[in-house]
């Protein structure tokens, strides 16, 4: 395929789509809310800070174990926000309906969306909808734009990882990536994958308490926690050491990445968030994730280093060291 025109790999999520972005998008568009190519932009308004944020999901199959492109739609937009430090309180949507979707998964769909939204207690006050003909689309995609007031005390970013800060994740790695494509090959694994999908806003509450000791909440979605973690490095300029034995993942996970040849640690997650604490934060964090059904496994994964600035570590079971790079392709295709 010609290099002049778009590549899956451009939405990927990890290197192909930073270059992307910065290259081409960047060159019409830039302006300093876009450079920060946060997942939300933070606007001062009348002294109040809010993050905003919009997203598009196009995830095959539309229904899997664990959710749906519905509830993914209302998870994902929540979590954006949550993880700029805000609390979600509005939504929209827009749906591009391919002709001839059966009126029952639209309404699976939908019904799907509004037990979503009563979990996260978010609003979705506007929305649109359009039809193409068939062929022109894949059975439904959904744009959403959020809203949320950002917790007052709480300051979060890449860049904001420093040496000695400890990393801690709240739930298993790679579940939703994994889930999508064992769905889609048709796998079936003695222990069953559900996607993680869940909305964060109330882990992220907990954390608030934290203040200037919270420094980066970050959700591994596309590339998962390997690729969230380059990024937060590069921004930080700082070196990141995980610990392979720490690494929570589910044996689902274990048997399907072995059988398809993926490493987990670049499998998206959609209810799980890296957070990343002063040192002395680190037992009060994990006590207050604990206390939620959806941050009970929660756990301290690794570290920020001087060594090796910009660069991921994973000290292995067998005590050697592994160099985690960004994410350089497209690994799986329409997970989100």
């Amino acid at each position: 395929m010609s290099p002049n025109q778009i590549l899956l790999d451009h939405g990927s999520g990890g290197e192909a789509s930073q270059r992307f972005v910065q290259e081409f998008v960047l060159k019409y568009l830039s302006n300093p809310f876009l450079e920060k190519m946060d997942d939300s932009a933070e606007l001062v308004i009348e002294g109040k800070r809010w993050a905003f944020t919009t997203d598009s999901y196009v995830v095959d199959p539309i229904f899997f174990p664990g959710g749906d492109i519905g509830s993914l739609s209302v998870n994902g937009t929540v979590n954006d926000l949550s993880m700029q430090g805000a609390q979600p309180l509005f939504l929209t949507l827009a749906f591009i309906l391919e002709e001839g979707l059966p009126m029952d998964q639209l309404s699976a769909v939908l019904e799907s969306i509004a037990r979503a939204a009563d979990l996260a207690r978010v609003k979705i006050v506007a929305g649109d909808t359009k039809v193409v003909p068939r062929g022109h689309a894949d059975k439904i995609f959904i744009n959403t734009a959020g809203l949320g007031m950002i917790h007052r005390d709480v300051h979060v970013g890449v860049e904001n990882a420093q040496v000695g800060d400890c990393i801690l994740i709240t739930g298993s790695i790679g579940d939703h990536g994994l889930t999508i494509l064992t769905q889609r090959e048709g796998l079936r694994l003695e222990t069953p994958l559900r996607s993680d999908s869940a909305p964060l806003n109330k882990l992220v509450e907990n954390l608030s308490s934290l203040g200037p000791q919270l420094h980066v909440l970050r959700d591994p979605t596309r590339g998962g926690v390997a690729t969230a973690l380059n990024e937060i490095a590069q921004r930080s300029h700082a070196g990141i050491q995980l610990y392979e034995r720490a690494l929570p993942l589910n044996p689902g996970v274990v048997a399907a990445s072995e059988i398809l040849g993926i490493d987990p640690l670049y499998s998206a997650n959609e209810g799980t968030a890296l957070v990343i604490t002063a040192p002395e934060a680190a037992e009060s964090a994990l006590s207050s994730l604990h206390r939620l059904p959806e941050g009970c496994s929660a756990c301290l994964i690794g570290e920020v280093i001087d060594q090796f600035p910009s660069k991921v570590l994973l000290q292995t079971r067998v005590g050697g060291t592994r160099i985690l790079p960004m994410l350089t392709g497209q690994q799986l295709p329409r997970i989100c």
